[in-house]
């Protein structure tokens, strides 16, 4: 089905964003369970503010998301309008300026003058290569913010539940324990993730992930005692 074959294609290409969802959820989270378990008399008070904490982070991460795609959908559109407006205005100097970047890349004029001919009869193609090769602005490019706000709710939500949900089900000391051992597998493996999606070296790429979780516990734990 057609919209099967959508959802497919956005999971595709969210992949970095659903990765960077799970890291945040997972990281945050993680800083918060702890600090809290500090001060905490029974797991279900560190349940419930996991779990708060969790479901309040993963609608943020989702309405930031949505924002950020439909801001960047609007400037790539905004951005196209004005390169149309600029070619009905003075196209004949945009086909020169062309013609001069082309000669520049190796043409000769007669080859130049060719393509030059060959765009200019279709203007609204034109217009639409001009903008993708100068200002980076495709129709295909344009991601659902719909779409994207969903993959990052949902990373950031099942990242973000491994570290609180021991605390639902274990006593306080071996729930902390149980958390920290699952919440260390995710984060290996979301730098894992990083680095086959950023093409990154793989030890480094985990362990700066891994590093980053431990600064968060540290951060939580630290405050935990503070307060306590």
């Amino acid at each position: 089905m057609a919209w099967i074959a959508g959802v497919r294609s956005s999971l595709h290409s969210s992949v970095g964003s659903i990765v960077f969802g799970m890291e945040d959820g997972v990281v945050s989270i993680f800083g918060l369970v702890f600090g809290v378990s500090i001060a905490a008399p029974n797991s279900h008070a560190v349940w419930l503010a996991g779990a708060t904490g969790a479901a309040a982070a993963a609608v943020s991460m989702m309405a930031g998301t949505y924002l950020d795609v439909e801001s960047t959908n609007d400037q790539a559109l905004a951005r196209l309008a004005h390169e149309t407006h600029r070619y009905y205005k003075s196209h004949q100097e945009v086909e020169e300026a062309v013609r001069s970047h082309l000669i520049a890349a190796g043409f000769d004029h007669s080859e130049a003058t060719t393509v030059i001919g060959i765009y200019a009869a279709h203007p609204a193609t034109w217009i639409k290569v001009q903008a993708a090769v100068d200002l980076g602005v495709a129709e295909a490019s344009r991601q659902s913010p719909l779409l994207e706000a969903s993959w990052m709710f949902l990373a950031d939500l099942l990242a973000a539940a491994v570290p609180v949900l021991p605390f639902a089900f274990l006593d306080l000391a071996f729930a902390r324990f149980i958390s920290l051992v699952l919440t260390l597998l995710l984060v290996i493996a979301l730098g894992v993730g990083r680095s086959r999606v950023g093409g990154r070296r793989l030890m480094p790429t985990v362990a700066e992930t891994m590093g980053i979780a431990a600064a968060a516990a540290g951060a939580g734990v630290l405050v935990g005692k503070v307060i306590a």
